[in-house]
């Protein structure tokens, strides 16, 4: 699939996949970001990506990032709508720092990865009762019932 991609500094790479079977490609930090001790703060990702309709650009932390910066992404996951797609509508990457020291994100990093998944949006059906008897309250999959 051909998804149109604009880098805001060409002198970054494009992002890419790091092997034949990865489903994620790394974001590349367009600029140094101090990100201030138990703060949040954007870091910028360097592209705008215009995503066909029906398709969405997931946003998460690179496994090492925590390890390596102790950044974390605050809500888990970025959702990217395939309309955010304006000249300037650069992808952006939360974190937040709950350490007691400032943590600098150098340009070049590569802060998070991408997952291009397809989309659908519901055509909700409101209902009196569901069909389906109960299973148990949240988190209970696997779980035994004695």
């Amino acid at each position: 699939m051909k998804i149109k991609i604009k880098r805001l500094d060409s002198s970054l790479p494009l992002p890419r996949y790091e092997t034949g079977g990865s489903v994620g490609f790394d974001l590349v930090t367009r600029e140094d970001t101090v990100v201030a001790a138990n703060s949040f703060a954007l870091v910028p990702g360097n592209v705008v990506v215009q995503l066909p309709l029906g398709y969405a650009l997931l946003v998460a932390s690179r496994s090492s990032t925590p390890r390596r910066t102790g950044l974390v992404v605050p809500h888990g996951i970025g959702i990217v709508d395939s309309d955010y797609c304006g000249p300037e509508d650069e992808v952006m990457v939360q974190v937040w720092n709950p350490n007691a020291e400032v943590v600098i994100v150098k340009r070049g990093d590569r802060i998070a990865q991408g997952v291009i998944v397809n989309t659908v949006q519901a055509q909700w059906e409101e209902v009196d009762e569901m069909d389906a008897p109960s299973r148990g309250g949240f988190g209970s999959t696997g779980q035994s019932s004695g």
